[in-house]
């Protein structure tokens, strides 16, 4: 079947429908993955996006039930090259296709994603639709589909990504870990239980004197998606929590809305960081760090007020900032993804440093 996917600029390209049927709406983006696209496609932080995968073949290992990020998949269309029809992997239990089908995720193959990720990187992120039913000759039909395309905008993202209620992981373990469910990462959970944590995921509603009632011993704040400014609720309870001195560790969205309750400001970025392959610096070690990554907006590092933080880490490529150490509170935030493994697993040692800040604390050291 013929799919269409035209963007807010007026452009159109022609492919052929992989997954669902039928149009659909979002913010086109492109992610520079060459593996992972299932962890991409089931990624809160995609909520409202139709994703690009810039790597021409995806799907050759196929689908499983392990590999999920979250419960379902979030973004609103998917864009490729060629969705390979026969993968070949021992843990394959479905194509992409069926997968798609199976989500009501519509996309489209046959595209010239060079091209079109190109046009992203020129224009900056736009709008667009995926669509088996609209046919470019049918004007009428398209002009409205245009309208449509132009006035969609990505609101309450946080809202309808977090958990509905608290759920507890490992509850024998010895170290207590509250996560702020942003839109969160199932592997953010995983990395923490690994590390011997009770984790109780808590909705991104939840206030500050909720968060005493648990008594946790250290706070996360997962990532997310959207604009970190919309999180006005999420940010005023977030200055109570880390005012009390809570051990505190936020990721992406995470590091966002903490930068925003330090005073600091975030803008939108002109295409975002989405893929494996993101060169971050740190300044302590002056090491260069590959870090997966999933972003459209970032902190303005010259923003953060000097008595709260510093920034700890920059993007070699656009050097936007990608940490903050705090010194008002007992806390410090990366922009990138340590839990995604993506070198296999540079940066994971930032859990390490998470749970040393904890046990000091609890010793008293801190």
């Amino acid at each position: 079947m013929n799919a269409y996917l035209l963007l807010a600029n007026g452009m159109v390209f022609a492919g052929q429908s992989v997954g669902a049927e039928g149009v659909t709406v979002g913010e086109v983006v492109f992610a520079t993955g060459m593996v992972g696209f299932q962890e991409t496609l089931t990624d809160p932080s995609y909520y409202g996006q139709i994703i690009t995968q810039t790597y021409p073949l995806i799907g050759n290992y196929g689908m499983n039930s392990q590999d999920y990020e979250s419960d379902r998949v979030w973004c609103r269309g998917y864009i490729v090259r060629e969705a390979c029809a026969h993968p070949s992997n021992w843990r394959c239990e479905t194509t992409l296709d069926q997968f798609l089908k199976d989500q009501n995720v519509i996309g489209i193959q046959g595209v010239d994603t060079r091209f079109l990720t190109r046009t992203i990187r020129e224009s900056g992120v736009m709008n667009g639709a995926i669509s088996t039913e609209i046919q470019p000759e049918d004007k009428a039909a398209v002009a409205e589909l245009m309208e449509e395309i132009k006035a969609y905008t990505i609101v309450d993202a946080v809202k309808t990504t977090t958990c509905k209620e608290p759920r507890v992981y490992n509850p024998e373990g010895d170290i207590h870990v509250a996560l702020l469910d942003l839109g969160c990462k199932e592997n953010i959970v995983r990395c923490l239980v690994k590390r011997g944590c009770k984790v109780t995921v808590v909705p991104s509603f939840t206030t500050a004197e909720q968060l005493a009632e648990l008594n946790p011993d250290g706070l996360m704040l997962s990532n997310g998606p959207g604009d970190p400014e919309e999180n006005v609720e999420v940010i005023a309870e977030l200055k109570k929590m880390l005012g009390t001195g809570i051990p505190a560790f936020g990721i992406c969205m995470g590091h966002q809305v903490t930068a925003l309750a330090a005073g600091a400001s975030t803008v939108k970025m002109k295409y975002g960081h989405r893929g494996a392959n993101q060169p971050v610096t740190d300044f302590a070690t002056g090491r260069t760090f590959i870090t997966s990554q999933n972003h459209g907006y970032a902190v303005k590092g010259d923003t953060l007020p000097a008595e709260m933080g510093k920034m700890s880490a920059i993007n070699a490529n656009d050097h936007t900032c990608e940490g903050v150490d705090y010194t008002a509170w007992n806390c410090f935030t990366v922009q990138f993804h340590p839990e995604a493994n993506g070198g296999p697993k540079d940066t994971e040692f930032l859990f390490d440093r998470f749970i040393d800040r904890i046990k000091a604390a609890k010793k008293g050291e801190c």
